[in-house]
């Protein structure tokens, strides 16, 4: 297992909520962390009219916004908290098919677990398995002072 403590759904909860308590970007889409395992992490998102582009498909913002939930989390359960955190430091993001209504679904894996930075792929897709984008981000670890 990479994470460097339990990961449950009150923390993910928590997080979702924000610093000040009253949500954050996250709560608007309706993202939430819905399965964590040895060394990946699951994130969902309805895909509804208000994430949509003018066109009726979900939004590529959606999908980055998606991408960096999923993997900044994952960056920041990788390491003592108490000593660190980590930020989104580079994103992209091919979009590779449209989802128009349902869920989807983004799978962040580690592909570098380093002392300054960790980069993560995510794979997203929709409720037929079907890949709609994949990304990979860069997160910046960062010493607390």
């Amino acid at each position: 297992m990479i994470w460097y403590k339990e990961i449950d759904k009150a923390l993910c909860d928590k997080l979702d909520e924000g610093l000040h308590g009253k949500g954050s970007l996250m709560k608007t889409l309706g993202i939430e962390i819905c399965e964590v395992g040895d060394d990946y992490l699951v994130a969902s998102m309805p895909v509804t009219p208000e994430n949509h582009n003018p066109i009726g498909m979900l939004h590529g913002g959606a999908n980055v916004v998606l991408a960096e939930t999923v993997a900044s989390y994952a960056a920041n359960f990788v390491v003592d908290t108490d000593k660190y955190y980590c930020v989104g430091q580079e994103i992209n993001a091919n979009h590779i098919k449209a989802a128009r209504k349902g869920m989807v679904y983004a799978t962040a894996k580690a592909v570098h677990l380093g002392k300054r930075t960790s980069v993560w792929e995510v794979k997203i897709t929709n409720q037929a398995g079907e890949l709609t984008c994949i990304s990979r981000m860069t997160a910046a670890v960062v010493e607390r002072r």
